[in-house]
């Protein structure tokens, strides 16, 4: 029993010496911390605000600030760490070290993580653009940090993984203000190539969402083997792309046939000879 009671003793007059000793450093350091969250709480809020307003994108806004709170309680875990008596150089070696892990075990998640950063500094594209990417067209409904969703004609809900996005192809066709409509059409040999022209030319000046002041084209470009085909290219608003497409056909072949023009498939003679003997 003796013996029992003196190394409890001992073991009082050790945790004695130790809070003296750290007792106070470990209070300091748990003020810090609870002091350093709630300070760093109020920060994030002010740079969440204060980016939304002066970013044009809202994820971007929202991406870093959540960086800037990350990195802020990483500094503020070190330097309550120190102030316990913790080695910090210890302390970022094994945050490093458990880092490093944890790359090599999400190699794609954090591929996908960067083409998530590139994508919302370089800004390819915008939250309600028309693109193409990896094969896949859709208008862009969301761009997160992993994954962008597109949203196709048919109301399909396409996910694309940012990493290969943003090291492959983009074509962003609601870029510019103004797109060009590009329809062939051919007419017969027998036909006036001069009269045809006039009438599709006249499609175009007629369609007032068409811009005028823009380079259309009517011109032959081709000599097939049954018709002369014509390029027809109209530029119009990004907006009205879709609609003065699929408007345009109809217009284009009912005015070639008004001006007694005819739109030929394709055919071929064939030519039978008797043998004389």
């Amino acid at each position: 029993m003796q013996d029992i009671e003196v190394q409890m003793q001992d073991l009082y007059s050790k945790l004695a010496v130790l809070g003296a000793e750290y007792g106070g450093k470990l209070l300091m350091a748990i003020v810090v911390l609870v002091v350093g969250l709630w300070v760093i709480g109020r920060l994030s809020k002010l740079v969440r605000r204060s980016s939304v307003k002066g970013l044009p994108d809202e994820t971007l806004a929202k991406f870093l600030a959540n960086i800037f709170e990350v990195v802020l309680k990483v500094l503020l875990i070190i330097s309550v760490a120190s102030m316990v008596g913790i080695e910090t150089t210890s302390f970022v070696a094994i945050l490093g070290a458990a880092g490093l892990a944890v790359g090599l075990a999400l190699q794609g998640s954090l591929s996908n993580f960067a083409g998530g950063v590139m994508i919302l500094i370089f800004r390819p594209f915008k939250v309600g653009d028309y693109v193409q990417v990896q094969g896949l067209e859709g208008s862009v409904t969301d761009i997160g940090i992993f994954v962008t969703t597109l949203l196709t004609f048919d109301r399909r809900t396409l996910i694309v993984p940012n990493g290969p996005l943003a090291n492959g192809n983009i074509v962003n066709y609601s870029a510019s203000a103004t797109r060009a409509v590009e329809i062939s059409i051919g007419i017969s040999y027998s036909d006036n190539i001069a009269e045809g022209k006039a009438a599709m030319e006249a499609v175009l000046a007629n369609d007032s969402r068409i811009l005028q002041d823009e380079p259309n084209v009517v011109a032959v470009v081709d000599l097939g083997t049954s018709s002369v085909d014509f390029l027809v290219r109209a530029f119009v608003k990004t907006d009205d792309y879709w609609a003065v497409l699929f408007d345009m056909r109809p217009a284009l072949k009912a005015a070639v046939e008004a001006a007694n023009c005819t739109i030929p498939f394709p055919q071929r003679d064939v030519h039978l000879y008797q043998d004389a003997s």
